[in-house]
């Protein structure tokens, strides 16, 4: 997904979703209801936290402003961690005394930068010093799904990226505060997975790359972290298996023992190709899971009851203690994909779907994360952000082309774009004003994306005109909005 895209093999999961929510279990039994509330901030199974973050995602022309967003989170729901997808300062500094911690993202193609200490310490100098300890910032993960891009360059440069941006993140005295140091994969870094005992990492992959990376998690005492999607892997037979509904199960012969739901195997299989390498004692994060409310007639189960089944049974699940066959009694901390639908992702519909939230910040579904005193703190008119429906295919989309920005593209870079297109007279910039029709959202993205457009609709639409060294990509859903006109 390009914020993460999502791999529609069996095996592997997707991009990219984060709302950590600890939870302590204060077990209320309703006998009324039968249904069990998540109502505190922390849940302790054997010394152990459990918690469930939320992955936010922007890629999108209608979401509220940072502020509004991480005061709904910190307020309104038990969600107390969330997982960006860069380093967007202005989302960095909106969650500033919320008290949520805060995992920031370093875009995929500045990983080769950052094997040098100098540009890994003006990394960090420019992306997470000017924001703590105000912002509690946790986590730095270091690209996303990065052994599945194929890319040479990317994949050997990941291990020592990784461990030259812990060398900075020391020097600058920031280990006290325990700022982790992590990447997430999706399932395809695994060469088998069913049964799960026969889970092994790639051919290649294996030593060259994961075991160093094993290694140097285990010395910084940071997780390795999946994106596990039992969505992209179910089909009509295996719903229920997937949904964590009754089901007969998958026996694993190996083991000899019973699966009675998609993602726990898929998580043992990640484990069973750890073990392989020696790394046991390393913790697993979900970094991504979720499942979309809608998508395409040819998808199975793409409603918001199965979202809501998936999501409530997931949150359940991971917090409850159980664990899995092969790593029972422990919690898992996990996070959500994603916050907000995001009507501006490409590809097929599911992929503008997996939002817990609409922009409105009212719930696609229910599934136990608003606080009890939510309802009355949830903005029924929420500004300034407009209200907008899903950006769908126009008829002779096939012909009509927009230009945006691509994800992970950094703001300085985005507002020199703005700064370029709207210095020509050939561009009207009036629009992204104050008080003109495409303000709001008044981020840099959105006004960008404005821009990026206009200039890109004024020249012959070559796909050269929405390069902008390699920030703009080209896209078929008009995001158009409101009186908000591309």
């Amino acid at each position: 997904m390009t914020a993460p895209m999502h791999h529609s093999l069996s095996s592997l999961p997707q991009p990219s979703i984060a709302i950590k929510i600890s939870i302590s279990f204060c077990f209320f039994f309703a006998m009324v209801t039968g249904i069990l509330l998540l109502l505190a901030s922390t849940v302790l199974v054997q010394g152990v936290q459990g918690s469930i973050g939320v992955n936010y995602g922007t890629i999108a022309n209608n979401l509220p402003p940072p502020r509004q967003v991480a005061r709904f989170l910190s307020e309104s729901t038990i969600v107390n961690r969330v997982r960006l997808f860069d380093a967007d300062p202005d989302i960095i500094q909106a969650f500033a005394h919320t008290g949520i911690g805060v995992t920031v993202t370093v875009p995929n193609d500045q990983i080769p930068h950052l094997t040098k200490l100098n540009l890994a310490q003006q990394w960090v100098n420019n992306n997470i010093i000017p924001y703590i300890p105000d912002t509690n910032v946790v986590r730095i993960l270091v690209g996303n799904e990065v052994l599945s891009t194929a890319n040479k360059l990317l994949i050997t440069s990941l291990v020592p990226a990784m461990q030259t941006l812990h060398t900075a993140i020391v020097r600058a005295s920031l280990e006290a505060g325990k700022i982790e140091v992590s990447t997430p994969h999706s399932l395809g870094i695994l060469a088998s997975s069913s049964p799960p005992s026969t889970g092994i990492f790639r051919q290649g992959y294996d030593t060259h790359v994961l075991k160093p990376l094993l290694s140097f998690l285990r010395s910084t005492n940071s997780p390795f972290m999946i994106n596990p999607y039992p969505f992209f892997g179910c089909s009509a037979d295996t719903l229920d298996y997937a949904l964590f509904r009754p089901n007969p199960g998958v026996f694993d012969e190996d083991t000899k023992l019973t699966y009675t739901n998609m993602l726990d195997a898929q998580l043992d299989a990640v484990y069973s190709a750890i073990k392989l390498l020696g790394f046991t004692d390393i913790e697993i994060v979900i970094a991504e899971t979720g499942w979309p409310s809608n998508g395409d007639p040819t998808q199975v189960g793409v409603d918001a009851k199965s979202a809501a089944e998936y999501n409530g049974n997931l949150l359940r699940h991971v917090t409850s203690g159980d664990g899995t066959p092969l790593m029972p009694n422990r919690t898992f901390e996990t996070y959500i994909f994603a916050l907000f639908n995001e009507n501006l992702k490409p590809g097929p519909t599911c992929e503008r779907n997996f939002g817990l939230f609409k922009p409105d910040m009212t719930p696609v579904y229910d599934i136990g994360i608003l606080r009890p005193t939510a309802n009355s703190s949830i903005p029924m008119n929420p500004t300034p952000a407009p209200v907008i429906a899903q950006v769908r295919p126009v008829p002779g989309s096939e012909r009509k082309q927009w230009c945006l920005p691509k994800f992970g593209a950094e703001t300085e870079a985005l507002q020199r774009n703005i700064d370029y297109v709207c210095g020509l007279r050939m561009v009207d910039c009036r629009p992204i004003q104050e008080d003109g029709p495409c303000f709001l959202p008044n981020t840099v993205r959105a006004h960008a994306a404005y821009a990026m457009n206009a200039f890109y609709q004024a020249t012959e639409r070559n796909d050269y005109d929405c390069d902008f060294q390699q920030t703009g990509t080209i896209a078929n859903v008009d995001p158009s909005y409101g009186n908000c006109h591309y």
